[in-house]
């Protein structure tokens, strides 16, 4: 796949409603795949459905260029999600979502979350089966979103020692990686990571980088802020979930501004933007990293696939690791 993946989310659900469009949407796809930019997320719950039958019709002319990319276990109602991951469940969901895409395979089968009603190895199992029937190749794990865990968190000083201890965010999904891993092989990890959100640095990068499992980087341009795009105050629509995330407020995106500084300063260095620099950290992560960055907009689709030409030096990368830590986390 390329170095750098295609998000469908925001194409679909999560973000700004507005100013979705089917044919904008399918030129980004098509943008994303002519930049060598493969890899294509989806997943079943982006929409709800819809996402799929958007990427679905790009498929039926490009399958072959395409490494796809989708993910089951979560089920949408009208104002709430839960998660489904009994074993006739997935094994139904895989099939919806082979019709949907128009494929007869998907490269990389995701599990979205956890059912804390079922053991995880049963859903994996039934994965498993999948690899086993032909209709999947390989099988991923989404992280635990930071919110699920966040009580769990220890961030405060070592007395005495000047070091922070260790978040311990991932300590969740390491646990279930670990016993998933003993029903059949995890071929990659997908959570949050960014230049504002580094915490899968701690642990989980180095628990895939042992194993030689891919890590796939979720919201690497920090929903959209990364970017330098966004202005403090703007306001978002009611249904866009930056709404009501806490780094989203006008104090907070006004606050968190020095970390894009950086990014631009960088960047000046290469012509390049504030968002190509973020995404060649993330690149700089390890071979293994692959950034996932969303979006809806072909414009946007070209200049994220140009990132993989940015390579960092050891001073940039020293430079960014000195910017100040983005305030208010999840």
């Amino acid at each position: 796949m390329g170095s750098v993946g295609l998000g469908c989310m925001p194409m679909s659900w999560g973000y700004t409603a507005s100013q979705r469009s089917g044919e904008s949407s399918l030129r980004a796809v098509h943008t994303a795949l002519d930049r060598g930019c493969s890899l294509l997320d989806t997943a079943d719950m982006y929409g709800p459905f819809t996402n799929e039958l958007l990427v679905g019709r790009v498929l039926k002319e490009r399958r072959a260029e395409a490494f796809v990319s989708t993910k089951c276990g979560l089920l949408v109602g009208e104002q709430h999600i839960v998660a489904n991951g009994r074993p006739g469940y997935v094994k139904r969901a895989c099939d919806a979502s082979l019709r949907r895409l128009q494929t007869d395979r998907i490269d990389l089968y995701q599990l979205h979350r956890a059912d804390p009603e079922v053991p995880i190895e049963e859903t994996w199992g039934a994965m498993a089966e999948l690899v086993a029937a032909g209709k999947v190749r390989s099988l991923g794990l989404c992280a635990v979103g930071a919110r699920a865990v966040r009580q769990a968190r220890a961030t405060r000083t070592v007395r005495g020692s000047g070091l922070r201890a260790r978040s311990r965010m991932h300590d969740v999904t390491l646990a279930q990686l670990e016993r998933i891993q003993q029903v059949f092989p995890v071929s990659s990890v997908q959570a949050e990571l960014s230049v504002w959100s580094p915490e899968a640095l701690e642990e989980l990068l180095p628990w895939c980088e042992s194993r030689g499992v891919g890590f796939l980087a979720a919201m690497p341009l920090g929903n959209g802020y990364l970017t330098g795009t966004l202005t403090p105050g703007q306001g978002f629509e009611p249904e866009d979930i930056r709404a009501r995330h806490p780094r989203f407020t006008a104090e907070m995106m006004a606050a968190n501004q020095p970390v894009v500084a950086g990014l631009r300063r960088v960047g000046a260095r290469y012509g390049a933007t504030p968002g190509q620099v973020a995404l060649a950290w993330v690149l700089a992560q390890g071979r293994h990293v692959v950034p996932v960055p969303g979006t809806k907009k072909e414009r946007w689709a070209a200049q994220n696939a140009k990132a993989a030409e940015l390579r960092l030096t050891r001073e940039d990368l020293a430079e960014i690791a000195t910017l100040p830590p983005a305030r208010q986390s999840w």
